[in-house]
């Protein structure tokens, strides 16, 4: 019998220490797949996360939050055969749209994906990539403009017309 107890008592203390670690580490999930999200959109389409990293002097992890902020904001006001158009254009569109980081989106609104629906919201997803806001105006000439050389004027129109 004290043999069992003593086994028994390991076991608590094992399932105790797991609980224990693992709720710190179920904290740091989100943020873990978040950044996972962004390297994966970093590699996915390196031409345009090279370039917007460039331009906002950036890493391509924040550089890709921040395409994805922006695609998702066309991704709400257009509709979805119009950015179906885009995203078509755009080598890792889905990867792209799943950097996006979270973030609650300003008053009126409303949500949308990451809850970015308006270049306000894009701000405060800037803001949590470690991007300054004022860095959102120098974002959407690159990601139109990089749209247009890969989908034609008429994608790119269609994409500056929605982040305008």
């Amino acid at each position: 019998m004290t043999r069992r107890r003593c086994l028994g008592i390991v076991c608590v203390g094992f399932i105790a220490v797991f609980a224990l670690a693992g709720s710190g580490l179920a904290s740091q999930a989100p943020q873990d797949l978040a950044k996972q999200a962004a390297s994966a959109a970093a590699s996915a389409n390196p031409e345009l996360i090279g370039n917007l990293s460039t331009e906002l002097g950036s890493t391509p992890e924040q550089a890709a939050g921040a395409a994805a902020a922006l695609f998702g904001v066309a991704k709400s006001r257009l509709k979805p055969e119009e950015f179906s158009q885009i995203a078509s254009a755009v080598p890792g569109m889905d990867s792209l749209l799943k950097a996006a980081p979270a973030t609650t989106a300003p008053q009126g609104l409303g949500g949308g994906l990451g809850g970015v629906t308006g270049l306000g919201s894009v701000s405060s997803a800037f803001t949590k990539l470690g991007l300054k806001p004022e860095m959102v105006s120098k974002a959407v000439p690159v990601l139109t403009s990089y749209v247009s050389k890969v989908g034609g004027p008429t994608v790119g129109s269609l994409l500056a017309g929605a982040l305008k």
